[in-house]
């Protein structure tokens, strides 16, 4: 019982180590399988994704495949079902002739996980091969006087099977003269010898047939024999001498073919037929026989085929040489091949990807690259680098593995694909090298917001233009590539005038086109600002605004307009509008009146000069061309009609010009009485049905008014005093006609006074309207009334309030406004006198 605990015991402890040994290859990804030669191909070997513990379904058809590195591929890996078979039939002798254990090693890759696992798959023999022997037929010479117990060696059998499949025992048959003995060598192999059992006697028998039979340990065992032919000679006392027990040479692999090796000498102090020596190859593996000829007169050896320290480094062999009579020796020869850096490195490309995004962590691996050399020492030493600024390094993975990882983020736009060149360069001298080139296409990521190509943009837009008109293009680049670099406008929010924005302008979202949706009018809008957004088509897309100003041009198209004096009424019987006096005593130069007009336009479009167009009497008036003033241009005569009828056209300076004309009635009169006698008399004469006392009814009425103005005036200014801080309006609102005179006319309250000042009459009159007076002042009022201010200019005192309406087009002009327009300019003073 207690020897069983012990078996037990050591059964459970040899378990427990191939347990442990197992745990530990899968550990270090290493899968160890073994399977006997010469089966079929396709042969199951393993189930390689069970071994590893993988899951195929969830990797995928390709998730495992076996690395190709340039060799002959005997096993294929199955990708749906991960077992492992052989690509071909094996023959262990073909493939291991010289090593005790067969060994092949493949190497698979997970795809998805870039890990590389090393598979070794043991072939075991099998007895197919028979033993056999160089030389079916030998034929041995000894002299009839060799010793009895005298020793020859025998070729041995060439097994290419290993272990017991090998050869195991020999066995003579043929003559009692002989027996057999084999010999044990330092390698285990067996070495059959010739023994000599009785004396030989060249008369009783010359010849003597043997037969050499060498059978294998395979089951069932396999058999070869050789025919020995022995020939008894006469005798021979010195055997060949070898110089050296043992030759060895040292040779570079890249020595020429045909190239002497070696020579092998040997010596016989005999003469004759018994001193003259041949050499041969006792002893040689096959590769050696292929590898080298021996003369067999001189002993020199010679290469064959060239060297390869890759596939073998050493070679031995054993040359044998005799005499004529039978007498021999043997030395040992060893070859050892010295490696010459005859094989650059080697660069295989185990996995890589050909796309990655720009926004990739650094550290990102992009390839597995497995890199060797097939040279040993320095000459087999690698150093792998990348070629150029990249911005990618080189890590060491697992022995020969290397991977390609990003060192930092990319950016598509300075760079948008890589050629990564890896280089290989070994240690040899000289070195040699090989590179191999990775492709990568670098994705893109929106990370740029579109750039406008200016600033800021601007455009004169001429106003009344047609609605729908191209004003301007903006144009915005995204350095992203295709849907990111998308570029799509849209307006940005705003009002015009309390109106939407949208409502007078629009951008074409794919062109950036600016058209005017309406037409533009100076007098209202002098200029645009709006912005431009400009937004990419990532997601989540990005953005830029540029400010667009548009300013609208002037163009002539308002007409002047007069203020003073008002057109004439339609009403029969008004003629008062535009009457003026002028004493017969005048002199030439003397200011009759002003006509006074303003431009809405702008600029030279606004310019406004005058001229008379149409006198009674042509040379008796003048006009100022910039100032309007009209004055006399001679004394008057008695013949000059006493009422003269002027007609002065106002232009401005525009393309083409504009104008306008005012109808000024001139009264030659030396005072008020005669004024209003020849007004009542062209009254009467235009309604001859009036009464006679009509005059008088039209005095009272012009007196009524001129009162009223003077104390509508009053409450004026006294409004003006109580709120000073309003100074800005001096008007009511809606008095949209003289918003623009030039606050150099209006200082406060007191230069209201001075503007009126500027151009008046002094009136008194009583009630007996012969005794009334009538005085000119000296001084005019400037030359014109201005539409608006320029833009530059301080704003006018006069304006209209903010929240007021906006007057209308069919609004009447602020000379309408007023009691009487022929009292617009003058300041009125009126002295009531009793009769």
């Amino acid at each position: 019982m207690w020897a069983a605990g012990r078996r037990w015991g050591r059964r459970e402890r040899a378990l427990l180590w191939g347990v442990l040994v197992a745990a530990w290859e899968a550990a270090w990804g290493q899968l160890r399988y073994s399977i006997p030669e010469e089966m079929p191909k396709g042969s199951f070997v393993g189930d390689v994704a069970k071994d590893l513990g993988l899951q195929l379904p969830a990797f995928g058809d390709r998730a495992l495949r076996i690395l190709d590195k340039g060799r002959t591929q005997y096993f294929a890996l199955h990708g749906k079902t991960g077992h492992l078979v052989t690509a071909e039939r094996i023959d262990r002798e073909q493939l291991c002739r010289l090593v005790q254990q067969c060994v092949l090693r493949c190497e698979v890759l997970v795809e998805r996980e870039m890990q590389v696992y090393e598979i070794e798959v043991e072939i075991t023999d099998i007895n197919d091969n028979v033993p056999s022997f160089r030389e079916v037929e030998t034929e041995l010479r000894m002299s009839e006087t060799t010793a009895p117990g005298s020793r020859f060696p025998l070729d041995e059998a060439h097994d290419p099977d290993s272990g017991p499949n090998s050869v195991q025992n020999y066995e003579l048959s043929g003559d009692e003269h002989f027996s057999l003995a084999v010999q044990t060598g330092p390698g285990g192999d067996q070495r059959p010898e010739l023994v000599l059992a009785k004396a030989l006697d060249r008369e009783e028998a010359a010849f003597h047939e043997l037969v050499l039979r060498a059978s294998d340990g395979g089951e069932p065992a396999r058999t070869g024999t050789a025919r020995i032919r022995v020939a008894v000679l006469d005798a021979n006392d010195n055997a060949p001498v070898f110089s050296q027990a043992e030759y060895t040479v040292r040779v570079p692999e890249d020595v020429p073919v045909d190239s002497t090796l070696v020579i092998v000498t040997a010596t016989d102090a005999d003469e004759g037929p018994n001193g003259h020596l041949k050499y041969s190859l006792k002893k040689a593996t096959d590769m050696a026989l292929d590898m080298f000829r021996l003369d067999a007169e001189t002993g020199a050896i010679t290469l064959v085929r060239s060297l390869d320290y890759e596939k073998d480094d050493s070679y031995e062999m054993e040359v044998q040489t005799h005499d004529g009579g039978g007498l021999f020796d043997k030395t040992k020869v060893a070859i050892t091949v010295i490696d010459v850096n005859d094989n650059p490195p080697e660069i295989t490309v185990s996995s890589a990807v050909s796309e990655i995004s720009e926004d990739a962590p650094a550290g990102t691996m992009v390839a597995l690259l497995y890199v060797q050399d097939r040279d040993s020492g320095a000459n087999g030493e690698v150093r792998c680098s990348l070629k150029g600024a990249v911005p990618f390094r080189l890590q060491n993975s697992r022995g020969s593995y290397y991977s390609v990882v990003t060192a930092r983020e990319l950016d598509r736009e300075q760079v948008s694909e890589y050629n990564v060149t890896v280089q290989a360069v070994d240690g040899g001298s000289p070195a040699l090298w090989s590179s191999a080139v990775l492709w990568l296409r670098v994705l893109d990521v929106n990370d740029n917001a579109p750039v406008f190509a200016e600033a800021r943009y601007s455009a004169h837009v001429p106003e009344n233009n047609a609605a729908g008109a191209l004003v301007l293009r903006v144009r915005a680049w995204d350095a992203d590539w295709g849907q990111n670099a998308r570029v799509r406008y849209r307006l940005g929010e705003g009002r015009v005038r309390g109106a939407p924005l949208s409502s007078y302008v629009s951008v074409e979202a794919e062109t950036g086109a600016l058209y005017a949706l309406r037409s533009f009018d100076y007098e209202e809008v002098r200029e645009v600002g709006l912005w431009v957004r400009a937004e990419d088509g990532g997601a989540p897309a990005l953005s830029s605004n540029v400010s667009v100003r548009l300013v609208i041009v002037d163009e002539n198209d308002n007409a002047p307009q007069v203020l003073y004096p008002p057109a004439a009424p339609l009403a029969a019987g008004a003629g008062w509008a535009g009457v003026e006096l002028a004493p017969h005593s005048a002199e030439p130069g003397a200011l009759v009146a002003k006509v006074v007009a303003v431009d809405a336009d702008a600029g030279q479009n606004a310019w406004l000069s005058y001229e008379l167009a149409k006198a009674t009497e042509p040379g008796l008036f003048r006009v100022g061309l910039h100032s309007g003033e009209v004055r006399t241009a001679r004394f008057p005569l008695a013949r000059d009609a006493a009422r003269q009828s002027l007609v002065v056209v106002v232009k401005d300076h525009g393309r083409p010009a504009l104008s306008a004309t005012a109808t000024l009635t001139v009264v030659l009169a030396e005072s008020v009485a005669e004024l209003l006698a020849e007004l009542g008399s062209a009254a009467s004469a235009a309604a001859p049905g009036e009464p006679a006392g009509s005059l008088t009814r039209w005095l009272v009425l012009a007196v009524a008014a001129v009162s009223c103005l003077f104390l509508a005036f009053l409450l004026l200014l006294l409004a003006l005093r109580l709120r000073r801080w309003r100074r800005s309006q001096l008007l009511a609102a809606g008095s949209g006609a003289l918003r623009g005179v030039p606050a150099s006319h209006f200082v406060g309250i007191d230069g209201v006074r001075a503007f009126l000042h500027s151009y008046s009459h002094e009136v008194s009159l009583t009630a007996d309207s012969r005794k009334s007076q009538l005085r000119f002042s000296g001084a005019s009022c400037c030359d014109t009334l201005p539409a608006r201010p320029p833009p530059d200019e301080p704003a006018p005192l006069l304006r209209e309030d903010s929240t007021a309406p906006p007057v209308s087009s069919n609004d009447r002009p602020f000379s309408a406004m007023l009691p009487s327009a022929a009292s617009l300019p003058f300041y009125c003073r009126v002295l009531l006198r009793p009769a």
